[in-house]
């Protein structure tokens, strides 16, 4: 594990509902992160798709998506790998 310490500021009343809904704690926090990595993997994989459909949109060769691939499952994996 590593220690990390963070300073929010947030507006007024969002830290007493965010303290009282539970999701100020070191677990609650980690799960907040770890679906925040699986959405931006999720959505940049969209962005890539949507790209590709579009009429005269990039070329994008397979090695370059499957490096892309490779970089979300790494990723996953990663977030998967530091569950208790």
């Amino acid at each position: 594990m590593t220690e990390l310490e963070l300073k929010l500021l947030l507006p007024a009343q969002l830290p007493n509902q965010a303290k009282a809904a539970g999701l100020l704690t070191s677990e609650a926090t980690e799960r907040l992160v770890r679906e925040a990595i699986k959405k931006a993997a999720a959505e940049r994989l969209t962005g890539i798709a949507r790209r590709l459909r579009e009429p005269g949109g990039p070329e994008i060769t397979e090695a370059e998506l499957e490096s892309e691939l490779k970089a979300v499952r790494a990723e996953l994996r990663e977030a998967r790998a530091r569950r208790p």
